[in-house]
């Protein structure tokens, strides 16, 4: 069977069919990647510009219910994200996992991208389905000073506890984010 490594939310993973959600997923039933997803992920923004004009979806989904808006904010690219964005991209569509575009922004650091959407109203204290992140939570665990106080800054609710009761400082403490603790704890 054919293996392919995919970058999921900054962590390495491996899946066992080419782009599938789960291994059960058949390889020759799998959905092709809608195009304006790819030009995305790449940051390539000419593409997505001949694309829109070809009146392709905006929030075209592929077979994890990621959106061009999501991949572009995964991999940090701040004008494709804008791009998407002044084409009308929602802002508060999540994949499978209740992952929106702030949330992989944010637990990869893209602190521009962070700011972008918070300033085209994406919330701030979305909570995803498996363990009840948020994008400050992510953010935080994961030490990234600038996403977090990018999020702070554009309302992101601190004391918010994720499933297990756990917040954003929690988190920051438990992983050694000193710095990042410390920004949570003048708030």
């Amino acid at each position: 069977m054919k293996r392919r490594l995919l970058f999921t939310f900054g962590l390495l993973t491996s899946c066992s069919v080419l782009t599938a959600c789960s291994p059960e997923q058949p390889l020759n039933t799998e959905p092709a990647i809608p195009p304006l997803i790819s030009a995305a992920e790449a940051g390539d923004t000419q593409r997505i510009a001949l694309l829109l004009e070809d009146a392709a979806a905006v929030d075209s989904r592929d077979s994890c219910q990621w959106t061009p808006l999501m991949k572009a904010s995964l991999f940090g690219h701040t004008e494709a994200a804008n791009q998407l964005l002044s084409a009308g991209a929602e802002l508060e569509l999540t994949d499978k996992g209740g992952y929106s575009a702030l949330m992989l922004a944010a637990s990869n650091n893209h602190a521009v991208v962070v700011q972008n959407l918070l300033k085209q109203g994406a919330n701030p204290n979305r909570q995803e389905s498996s363990h009840g992140w948020t994008a400050l939570i992510w953010a935080a665990k994961r030490g990234h000073k600038e996403s977090v106080r990018a999020l702070v800054e554009g309302g992101a609710a601190i004391e918010l506890a994720d499933f297990d009761g756990k917040n954003a400082r929690n988190w920051a403490v438990e992983n050694h984010h000193d710095e990042v603790a410390a920004l949570l704890s003048k708030r």
